[in-house]
């Protein structure tokens, strides 16, 4: 994300003061016109860093504002690289104060920025709770991150969505992820990798024998693999339609799965949504009599069968 390679670019050129657009690129793997694009998000933010034209030109850093990553603790080191987090997901991680301090350090070294101007961190806010986000899980995250730290096994308790009672289980624990709000635990199972939600994570004991994770896998490289396939387009293709006011919200709700959507006529627009199989159509019914889905027929047929259980229980004495 755009904050924690803002600060990678600080790190870099402050231990060559200058480098090309290009070396920039190739080290933190974007283009060369994203380079360029965040140093204008760094100059514009009070950071004294600039492009340099001409054939011995490059990327520029001030020497007198550097950051000094020697005067930072190991604690703000780690609450820096996790610059993606917000405060609510700190304090969880038990680096809040890591993190305050940390940043009064980036601060002081700043002499260089007018006292009139705001920095990113001034009108920029994280919050990666969704809306309406419930109470936070029961697990202690920061207990959990501190023990995996020691690469061993865990036997967990974690009760699978829909099932009333955890099971237990020994996994290969890679890490801990933060997507919307919310925390998993990312690890093998059988040597085949899931996600364990740590709403539904009831209990864990920390074993004494190694992980054993799969040979050329780290916590980014499964993540990766989980997210695809979550996010892998499925392949029933629902054909409805939707009202017209209705389509903004459709695309908060179903995301990449409303894959394609038409002209509006007479209040309603033609839609496609990609779904794992038919029965993923319940997800629909929230939109209430605002959708109507038209093929394939097994998909039609099931949401009818849907709804009319829904409004037979809802039917007045």
């Amino acid at each position: 994300m755009r904050a924690s390679r803002l600060l990678a670019m600080l790190l870099v050129l402050q231990t060559r003061n200058r480098m090309t657009t290009r070396e920039l690129a190739e080290r933190l793997e974007v283009s060369q016109r994203t380079v360029l694009r965040d140093v204008e998000a760094l100059s514009a933010a009070g950071v004294p860093v600039y492009a340099e034209r001409g054939r011995r030109g490059g990327i520029v850093l001030l020497p007198g504002s550097r950051l000094n990553a020697s005067q930072l603790e190991p604690a703000e080191m780690e609450a820096l690289s996790l610059a993606g987090l917000d405060s609510a997901q700190r304090e969880e991680l038990g680096l809040a104060a890591a993190h305050e301090m940390a940043t009064h350090k980036i601060a002081a070294r700043q002499a260089t920025v007018a006292a009139s101007k705001p920095g990113l961190a001034d009108l920029v806010i994280v919050d990666n709770a969704s809306w309406l986000s419930a109470a936070g899980q029961a697990t202690d995250v920061a207990a959990l991150a501190l023990d995996l730290r020691g690469g061993n096994r865990l036997r967990v308790w974690y009760r699978h969505s829909g099932n009333r009672q955890a099971a237990g289980m020994v996994v290969d624990p890679y890490g801990l992820a933060s997507k919307a709000g919310r925390w998993y635990l990312v690890a093998d199972r059988e040597q085949e990798p899931r996600l364990f939600n740590l709403d539904r994570l009831e209990n864990y004991v920390v074993l004494p024998d190694a992980a054993k994770t799969r040979a050329g896998q780290d916590l980014r490289t499964v993540w990766a693999d989980l997210r695809q396939r979550t996010e892998t387009l499925g392949p029933v293709v629902l054909h409805a339609r939707l009202r017209a006011n209705r389509l903004d919200l459709a695309g908060r709700i179903l995301g990449s799965r409303l894959i394609n959507t038409g002209p509006a006529s007479r209040g309603w627009c033609p839609a496609e949504i990609s779904y794992p199989d038919v029965e993923s159509v319940r997800q629909l019914l929230q939109f209430g009599d605002h959708i109507e889905v038209l093929s394939p027929p097994e998909a039609r047929r099931r949401f009818y069968e849907l709804a009319s259980g829904i409004a037979q229980r809802h039917r007045p004495e």
